[in-house]
């Protein structure tokens, strides 16, 4: 006989809570704490376990779309295993068993986490009920509709490319800059721009130098224009000194002819503005921005 968490049918209830950058969607459990659907900005949703006391033993736990009792006939799905660690959190679903049992709850199906206990090793399941669930998740889904298209994670590093050689900001360049302009201006607390302008090979140490540095300084006017005060923003170029890749193609050199763009909290802003041309260390490499 397993232990056994669920809250009883008449107690069920189901909450939706969220804002632009994370929407939640959770059921609270008796005796163990909630299990919950967490889907932030620019992703897809995960499940997990918010545990009131470290009840799981760390491990491999087995995640099922579990039949309700009340359809005879319905097998258990299993969705395979999840990651048991220590912790108030002891595990993240992925996003592709999140999206299936959140199919299984409207088919009247059950999340259901089958383990063991920290201690003595005694078999445990926890299970959320379907019930009343279509009219939370309709809610739900009004809150992700309003989710901005990335998270600070995905922003945070950006890439502005400049393929053509030029020091002008292309249509692909200036819709990155307006994704990172949207993230910024919902979430006050990103207070610092760190802009790092790069070229390839092509042209003379000296000549390299200057067109990142009027790459970067087209970046930075484009902020200024939308707002963001100079103060905010640091500056510096390298000219060829840190490719990205070798310079040994027209396509390499095209991806490094780039500013990359590192967003910042930082307590105590404003900064002064800096601009400098050969940084302390190399700068860590950036990520394109998301796009959807």
């Amino acid at each position: 006989m397993a232990i056994s968490f669920q809250t009883r049918l008449e107690k069920v209830e189901w909450q939706v809570v969220g804002d632009k950058f994370e929407c939640r969607l959770s059921q609270p459990i008796t005796d163990f704490g909630a299990g919950e659907f967490v889907r932030r900005a620019g992703e897809q949703a995960t499940f997990r376990l918010q545990a009131r006391e470290r009840l799981l033993g760390s491990g491999s736990a087995t995640l099922l779309a579990a039949a309700a009792p009340w359809q005879p006939g319905r097998g258990d799905i299993n969705l395979g295993a999840v990651s048991v660690r220590n912790g108030e959190v002891p595990f993240n679903s992925s996003q592709e068993q999140a999206g299936r049992l959140l199919t299984g709850l409207l088919e009247g199906r059950s999340p259901l986490v089958r383990h063991r206990t920290s201690m003595g090793g005694e078999s445990l399941e926890v299970r959320l009920l379907p019930v009343r669930f279509r009219k939370a998740y309709d809610d739900y889904l009004n809150c992700t509709a309003k989710l901005l298209p990335v998270n600070f994670d995905q922003v945070r590093q950006s890439t502005i490319g400049f393929p053509g050689g030029g020091t002008e900001l292309d249509a692909m360049a200036k819709a990155r800059l307006e994704i990172i302009l949207d993230f910024m201006k919902a979430d006050p607390t990103v207070n610092r721009i760190e802009l790092d302008g790069h070229s390839d090979n092509s042209g003379n140490r000296l000549t390299n130098r200057d067109l990142s540095r009027r790459r970067a300084l087209a970046v930075m006017d484009y902020f200024k224009a939308q707002g963001v005060p100079e103060e905010r923003i640091i500056m510096r170029f390298h000219g060829e000194r840190y490719p990205l890749v070798p310079n040994n193609s027209v396509a390499n050199r095209d991806k490094n002819r780039r500013v990359s763009v590192r967003l910042d909290k930082v307590p105590d802003a404003p900064l002064q503005p800096t601009e400098q041309a050969t940084p302390a260390a190399p700068p860590v490499p950036a990520t394109p921005a998301a796009t959807s």
